[in-house]
């Protein structure tokens, strides 16, 4: 499989599809589109809108998805074999206000954090 996956380097959405990609030992592209701004233009055209994260599981888009969703998307395509290993984080949650709030105060000490 060819999986290219846009994503925030930091956001709740955005690390439950990284968890399923190490559930099932899965290679793929982790493209930032906060620091890259190339990168979420790309997402956008190929999406049709602005949301993230967005999976393309070869050439097949899949806009605005949670990790539990791509897991499902797999499962029912037989792209995967379903499997009992625990993620490490939620997939299927947003950040929380709190990390939202951090992140915002760390982006005042540093460089801008963008939320969409």
């Amino acid at each position: 499989m060819k999986i290219k996956a846009y994503l925030k380097p930091q956001c709740g959405w955005s690390m439950g599809v990284r968890a399923i990609m190490e559930k099932y030992s899965l290679e793929y592209t982790d493209l930032d589109i906060i620091n890259n701004p190339e990168i979420y233009a790309e997402m956008v055209e190929k999406s049709g809108q602005p949301l993230s994260p967005c999976v393309e599981i070869d050439g097949i888009m899949l806009a605005d998805v949670s990790g539990e969703e791509v897991e499902n998307y797999m499962l029912s395509n037989n792209l995967v074999s379903e499997n009992e290993k625990p993620t490490d984080v939620p997939t299927n949650a947003p950040c929380s206000d709190e990390e939202h709030e951090r992140r915002a105060s760390q982006s005042n000490e540093s460089s801008p954090v963008r939320f969409f």
